[in-house]
């Protein structure tokens, strides 16, 4: 069993991000309003490994560099990394190779958090 089930990223203007991380991954996301909060669903597959997640727009959520960091899996990091930078992102670490079949990038997002990316190679 995998321990982490769901993340919620803060956002304070959730149409601007929206069209961030639409960019930035090349996917579509679903706007819903659940407990009077706005929201944005990243796609989920529900036979696929990993965890469902959404942009989220409420009271309680203050976008932040210092929280939890959240790692987004992409097939190519260089590319994803200028989609970001293109998009309005700031680069806080560089493109790191960590292991032999890891590499990974940090970004501030235009809404104020720090999002990791994480590239997995064959090895």
């Amino acid at each position: 069993m995998n321990i982490a089930i769901h993340f919620e990223i803060p956002v304070r203007d959730l149409a601007r991000a929206i069209r961030f991380y639409e960019r930035v991954f090349g996917l579509e996301l679903e706007r819903v309003n659940i407990d009077g909060n706005d929201m944005a669903l990243f796609p989920l597959d529900d036979v696929a490994p990993g965890c469902s997640g959404a942009l989220a727009m409420g009271e309680s959520y203050v976008p932040s560099l210092d929280g939890t960091r959240i790692y987004l899996r992409v097939a190519d990091i260089e590319l994803a990394m200028g989609r970001a930078l293109a998009a309005g992102a700031l680069v806080l670490y560089p493109v790191t190779r960590v292991s032999e079949t890891i590499r990974v990038a940090e970004c501030r997002d235009p809404e104020g958090n720090r999002i990791a990316l994480q590239e997995m190679t064959a090895g």
